[in-house]
Formats: C-alpha cells, structure tokens, sequence
C-alpha cells in the first residue's frame, strides 16, 4: 500500500492550498483518514481526520479555515486549507487505515510521504 500526497508549496499568508493523498496497491478496504503535519523542532501533530461516512475531526488550530473531504471510489483524502497562517508551514502528512483481503476488519496505519506547506508572512 502506498500513499502519495501532493499539492503542497508556497503561498502566501491569507491564501489557499489543497492537498491530496491518494492509497494504491493491494488492499480490502481503507476506513479513518487524515492528515497531520510537523514543523521543525515539533512533534507531528493531527490536522483532521475523517470516517469513511463523513464524520470529521478537526484540531482547534484549524477548524473553520481548513475542510477534510474524500472520495471512497478512488481511494483519495483532501485537505482545504483557507485563509493560512505562517505557523500553519509545516511537513503535511496523510495517514489511513488499510485492512486487507486476507484480514478484512484489522486496520494498518500507512504513512504519506510528505509534502511542504510553507506560508510567508
């Protein structure tokens, strides 16, 4: 299973990124996504996360400017990011639960690879 995330970059603060993260490879079925992001020096810290029926969670730091969304049929999280911060620049990391055909209700958490978010000021 791989997770490949895209749409980071530069922007500057005020302005908007979306980002994406789709799953491929072998696997039954993906249930809770996310994303989570690390700045330099800190701990890698939850964004959003959302159910595979929609159900959102949101860190405080970002509710109401940032929107989680996926699409189950191509196996794909985003993540809206409004009205950014310069202490929103960070590694932005998607994460999913992936169970497989040989253990269909066991979850695996697989990792993204990363992508910059930088925000200047």
């Amino acid at each position: 299973v791989q997770l490949q995330a895209s749409g980071g970059g530069l922007v500057q603060a005020g302005g908007s990124l979306r980002l994406s993260c789709a799953a491929s490879g072998g696997f039954w079925s993906i249930g809770d996504m996310g994303w989570y992001r690390q700045a330099p020096g800190n701990e890698r810290d939850l964004v959003a996360t959302i159910t595979r029926s929609g159900v959102t969670n949101y860190a405080d730091s970002v509710k109401g400017r940032f929107t989680i969304s996926r699409d189950n049929a191509k196996n794909t999280v985003y993540l809206q990011m409004n009205s950014l911060k310069p202490e929103d620049a960070a590694v932005y990391y998607c994460n999913a639960g992936v169970s497989s055909a040989a253990s269909r209700y066991r979850f695996r958490d697989y990792w993204g690879q990363g992508t910059q978010v930088t925000v200047s000021s």
